[in-house]
């Protein structure tokens, strides 16, 4: 029995560090995936950084979208990722400073 908690615990503490959500609490305004990149710099204020990470093609292939992530943070020692695809948040990830 001991072997399957600690087993557990340690599996739970290798997850802890990145974990994805649907929304992201910005003073009291939420940002939710789907929201427009200005939308999120309204609620949220200037990002430390913006990654341009390239481009994504459509599912048709008729449209390219430029691919970039926002780094806010830290924030009680947490930074959050947020990644646009053509203007549309599509994760917001979240992860421990070192």
């Amino acid at each position: 029995m001991t072997g399957k908690w600690l087993a557990a615990i340690a599996l739970t503490l290798a997850a802890s560090h990145v974990w994805a959500s649907d929304t992201l609490r910005c003073g009291s305004q939420l940002v939710s995936l789907g929201d427009r990149a200005s939308e999120v710099l309204q609620k949220c204020g200037e990002p430390v950084g913006r990654d341009p990470l390239g481009y994504k093609r459509s599912a048709n292939r008729r449209e390219e979208f430029q691919v970039e992530e926002w780094t806010y943070g830290p924030n009680n020692g947490m930074y959050q990722y947020l990644r646009f695809e053509g203007n549309r948040l599509r994760q917001i990830t979240s992860k421990r400073g070192n």
